[in-house]
């Protein structure tokens, strides 16, 4: 599984649709093009675990249309897809933040896992690209160094956000205090966000300086 079966899941979720309504409801909430060589393998898997059922509905000269609903299987499937980020699939932000947007349908206790997991991936993300600036600088890679210091700040600020979440999460569905945000109604998969100017990574002198 991974966030493309959570977004169509999540659109079916709003009810049911066939496969042209359902592309376009997850292009429209999330920016996400679903190529139909994604979507109906998907929804043939859903439709043989019994999370999605298929009816054809009639159109007026022309053939009938599929139309998928979701089952009480589907939902729990997606709930369990929301509540579990597997080590394998933690290190890829899109698969974190399909989660993190449809954290409203998980429980605090549920957040928490999604978030270490997504925390520890970062952790050693971050180990690996000081390890990596580290050999820059001792090789005098001053472009290698500048490279590898904008993705440690970036990493580091990612852990601070995530330990904000952290907080943010802990709290029962009605209590946050923090503003909505304007934007998409749904995150769609993507980066944790831009990446914010930090100060210049020191560079290494040029050979011969």
């Amino acid at each position: 599984m991974s966030y493309i079966e959570i977004l169509i899941l999540r659109r079916l979720r709003s009810g049911p649709a066939h496969g042209y309504e359902l592309r376009k409801r997850v292009e429209q909430t999330t920016g996400f093009v679903l190529h139909n060589n994604s979507l109906y393998p998907a929804l043939k898997r859903f439709e043989e675990a019994g999370a999605v059922t298929k009816s054809a509905e009639p159109q007026p000269g022309r053939p009938p249309r599929l139309v998928y609903t979701l089952t009480e299987v589907g939902h729990e499937l997606l709930h369990d897809m929301l509540a579990d980020l597997p080590p394998d699939q933690a290190a890829d932000p899109a698969e974190f933040m399909a989660r993190l947007g449809q954290f409203s349908l998980i429980n605090s206790a549920e957040r928490a896992v999604v978030l270490a997991a997504r925390t520890r991936a970062v952790r050693e993300q971050l180990a690996h690209f000081e390890a990596m600036r580290d050999l820059a600088v001792a090789h005098a890679e001053r472009w290698g160094a500048l490279a590898t210091g904008e993705m440690i700040r970036g990493h580091q600020r990612e852990l601070a956000w995530l330990a904000e979440l952290g907080e943010l999460a802990a709290q029962p569905e009605g209590t946050d205090p923090w503003p909505a945000e304007p934007g998409p109604a749904e995150p769609g998969p993507a980066e944790p966000g831009p990446a914010e100017p930090g100060p210049a990574e020191p560079g290494l002198p040029e050979p011969g300086r």
